[in-house]
C-alpha cells in the first residue's frame, strides 16, 4: 500500500484496453457466477483506472477509462488485460478526534468489509471531462448515502492519494469534524429510512475509532488502506 501525497491531480481520459475474445467470454462468464451468487449487483458505468504516474512537479496523473462493473472480473482471468479501480473515500473525524469507518452490507459487492465512506468513481453521464470537482461531489454523495452526513461537497479538503496492491487508487477527503451524537444520530436516521422503504443500508454497522489499533477488535476484514491511511491520520 502506498500513500502518495501530490500537491495537485489532472484526470485523463482514455481508451478502455481491448479484450481478446476468449478474455471477453471469460469475463462474461466470472460476472454472471458473481450476480448468480449476489444479484444485487448492478453492471453500472465506472471510471476505471488505466495508468497512474507522476508529473514531476509534486503532482499526478490519474489514467482512467469509460467501463462497467464487469471489467472488474478481468481480475480472475489469467493473461487478461486488468482494469483497476479509481474510488474515493472521506475520513469523518469526530469532535473528539476519532473517525468514523462502517462496515459494508451482506447486499453490497464486499458483505463485512470495514471502510471509510466511499465508492467507485463513475464517469460523467454527459460524456464530459472527469473533473477534480466530479471526484469531491462523488465523495460528499458517498458519505450522505453510507452515514446520513449531509456535508457540502466544499467542505471537503483532498488530503492523499492511495494505490493498493492491485494497483486500486483512491483519492481521500477529509470532512469537517461533527459531534459524535451528531454522527450516530444520522446514521440511525438513515437506516430507518431505508428499512422503512424496504432496502439495506450500504453500512450496516458504524463506529468511531481512535486509532489503528482499534480495528484489531472488528470483526471481518479490512480494505487494504484502512489501517495505514487511519495510522497516517492519527499518528497512532
Amino acid at each position: 500500500m502506498e500513500l502518495l501525497p501530490a500537491t495537485r491531480i489532472r484526470l485523463v481520459e482514455t481508451a478502455v484496453p481491448e479484450l481478446a475474445p476468449r478474455h471477453r467470454s471469460a469475463m462474461d462468464r466470472v460476472w454472471e457466477a458473481a450476480v448468480r451468487a449476489n444479484p444485487a449487483l448492478f453492471d453500472g458505468p465506472v471510471a476505471a483506472l488505466t495508468g497512474l504516474e507522476a508529473d514531476g512537479r509534486g503532482g499526478l496523473v490519474l489514467s482512467w477509462a469509460r467501463a462497467t462493473y464487469r471489467y472488474r472480473a478481468l481480475r480472475q482471468v489469467p493473461g487478461a488485460a486488468v482494469c483497476s479501480s479509481l474510488f474515493v473515500s472521506v475520513l469523518q473525524p469526530t469532535d473528539d478526534g476519532r473517525l468514523l469507518i462502517g462496515r459494508m452490507s451482506p447486499s453490497t459487492a464486499a458483505p463485512g468489509r470495514w471502510q471509510l465512506p466511499g465508492g467507485t468513481v463513475e464517469p460523467p453521464l454527459d460524456g464530459g471531462e472527469l473533473t477534480l470537482a466530479d471526484l469531491r461531489a462523488h465523495a460528499a454523495r458517498e458519505l450522505a448515502e453510507e452515514t446520513g452526513s449531509d456535508t457540502p461537497a466544499d467542505a471537503l479538503t483532498r488530503w492523499l492519494t492511495t494505490r493498493g496492491d492491485r494497483g486500486n487508487v483512491g483519492v481521500l477527503f477529509v470532512a469537517p469534524p461533527r459531534p459524535t451524537r451528531e454522527l450516530r444520530d444520522r446514521y440511525a436516521a438513515l437506516v430507518r429510512a431505508e428499512t422503512a422503504r424496504g432496502a439495506d443500508s450500504e453500512f450496516d454497522r458504524i463506529e468511531l475509532i481512535h486509532s489503528s489499533a482499534d480495528l484489531a477488535a472488528l470483526e471481518g476484514p479490512h480494505v487494504d488502506y484502512l489501517r495505514p491511511v487511519v495510522r497516517h491520520y492519527t499518528g497512532i
